[in-house]
């Protein structure tokens, strides 16, 4: 399984119930359905990959994720996963917080633009970047903004979003290999993931819970940002 999508797995508990938005073919739902046991349910809006889905016995739904997530009562799911889609999304705060209503957790992933090999492109070359993990042109991508590590912190900050656990990884793109990045993370990461929580649920854990105050890693380092 890709690195990145390891991580996200790491932090679901078996037996779970999962929601995957803009899963794909249900490469990750299939990985925890049938090593963790997770009872799982997938959204996504391209009709090839829901096929290829089902073809695998996994439960996908075919259509918007911001409306289909609105039909899910409260807290119907235990994790509610965006991984590698936020860049695509008209309104993200709206769409988190529907994650976090439906869902007890939500976990979101998503290219960091502020890597050091993509501020390089813009600094020597004055172009819009492309890499393996943003690989289009600027006028024929699907990804209507950029965002990074730093930036989704103030962001849940002020949408009151409690971040519960966060990781930085540097893995090639699309890759089974790569390293927690725990030094300068907004530079020399080029994926961020969180695992977020509802603003009341910080609340009610007495603060345990880590919040977009600072930069929070595993072994509860506070590292400095770039």
């Amino acid at each position: 399984m890709r690195y990145d999508l390891s991580i996200v797995a790491s932090w679901i508990e078996p037996g779970s119930k999962v929601l995957d938005l803009g899963c794909g073919s249900g490469r990750l739902l299939h990985w925890l359905t049938t090593e963790k046991n997770v009872r799982g349910t997938g959204i996504e809006h391209e009709e090839d990959k829901v096929l290829r889905g089902i073809e695998k016995g996994l439960s996908i739904l075919h259509g918007d994720i911001n409306e289909e997530v609105r039909d899910y009562p409260d807290r119907h799911f235990d994790y509610v996963i965006l991984s590698q889609t936020l860049q695509q999304v008209y309104d993200p705060a709206r769409l988190i917080r529907e994650m976090l209503r439906v869902g007890r957790r939500g976990i979101v992933s998503f290219p960091n633009f502020a890597y050091y090999r993509i501020r390089a492109q813009l600094l020597f070359r004055g172009r819009a970047p492309i890499s393996r993990e943003l690989p289009y042109e600027w006028y024929d991508t699907p990804n209507i903004r950029v965002i990074t590590i730093r930036d989704f912190r103030r962001f849940c900050r002020r949408e009151g979003f409690a971040i519960v656990d966060e990781t930085a990884v540097r893995t090639p793109h699309h890759h089974e290999k790569g390293v927690l990045v725990h030094l300068l993370p907004n530079l020399l990461a080029n994926y961020g993931m969180f695992l977020l929580g509802a603003g009341r649920d910080a609340e009610a854990a007495g603060g345990k819970m880590k919040r977009a105050t600072a930069a929070p890693f595993p072994g509860g380092l506070s590292l400095p940002q770039a």
